[in-house]
């Protein structure tokens, strides 16, 4: 667009004879001086209030769900001769437990160290499970994997071993206990052990169904396509079963947290669940009920954490 001009008359030497002539000033058209194109916007906080408003939505029937309980408990149990603690009694009798939950843990670069010979706080005990699960859940999660794409894939294979693996999974993870002490002869192994005997089982089952209802079309488009098998895994298999994988992911999670809870009571020495057996036989009842929430709060993370990354490499796949 031409800009508007306004003609203004300047004399300027002309030819002798001659009018002068109209020179031509120009002026800025409007809006496009530095100065107007300097425009100061407000920041936009709807989108971050939305998402505060849609969290708090999210988290407050909960909240309200739990101060309900909270009160419940502490009218029921906060009356003479009541064997189970209310909660004032809880925070009362066990807040050094509560307030202090690294005591005894001395970090190490992106490890940590639990200290010898002291008195170690509850979150010690906590990432002394967490990390016996990790390692037994890794097992599971690579060989449960492999097995179910194994008996999903093949028919053969899966006449042969399902039967087998709908037996083993109905074993209780207790009972395998006896078994890993006489095979491992030590707590720390035997501990991975039960954890993988017990998380394998929902893996296989779940990633063998998972290949086994891929839709036909897909198969067939990869032959028409003659992919090789690392193609037909990487783009007809795994995007198809990626749901199913997480799901038995997801239930094995929480079984092998189970397992090693149940399995330190009898073990002993350190974990979240020697924490609560050695509470109940020292009558700290309190104590018991703390580490009982820190545990559904750690389930509770676990699940989420698995299912998030499944979700991601789902969307990915």
């Amino acid at each position: 667009m031409t800009s508007p001009v306004r003609l203004a008359s300047q004399e300027q030497e002309q030819p002798a004879g001659k009018a002068p002539l109209p020179q031509a000033e120009i002026i800025p058209y409007p809006g496009t001086h530095p100065a107007a194109a300097e425009v100061k916007k407000g920041i936009d906080l709807s989108p971050l209030l939305g998402g505060l408003r849609n969290a708090a939505l999210a988290v407050l029937p909960t909240l309200l769900m739990v101060a309900a309980l909270l009160m419940v408990w502490e009218m029921a149990c906060s009356g003479e001769g009541s064997s189970l603690p209310a909660p004032s009694k809880v925070w009362t009798d066990s807040k050094e437990v509560i307030l202090h939950p690294l005591k005894g843990v001395e970090m190490d670069g992106i490890g940590f160290k639990i200290q010898d010979g002291g008195d170690v706080g509850i979150a010690g005990h906590v990432l002394t499970s967490l990390k016996r699960v990790a390692l037994g859940f890794t097992l599971s999660a690579i060989f449960g994997i492999a097995l179910g794409i194994l008996i999903g894939q093949s028919q053969f294979a899966y006449r042969a071993l399902d039967p087998l693996f709908q037996i083993l999974r109905t074993v209780p993870p207790l009972a395998w206990l006896p078994l890993s002490l006489a095979i491992f002869q030590q707590a720390q192994p035997s501990a991975i052990f039960l954890i993988f005997i017990t998380a394998i089982w929902p893996v296989i089952l779940n990633t063998a169904a998972g290949v086994q209802n891929i839709p036909m079309t897909y198969r067939n488009v990869a032959k028409v396509l003659s992919l090789n098998p690392f193609e037909y895994f990487t783009k007809v298999m795994l995007p198809a079963t990626v749901p199913h994988m997480f799901t038995g992911l997801r239930i094995g999670i929480g079984m092998s947290w189970l397992a090693i809870v149940a399995a330190e009571m009898v073990q002993g020495g350190t974990g979240i669940g020697f924490f609560i057996w050695d509470s109940y036989n020292s009558s700290l009842l309190t104590d018991t009920i703390v580490a009982l929430v820190w545990i559904g709060i750690i389930g509770f993370a676990l699940d989420r954490i698995v299912g998030w990354i499944g979700r991601r490499i789902a969307r990915q796949a």
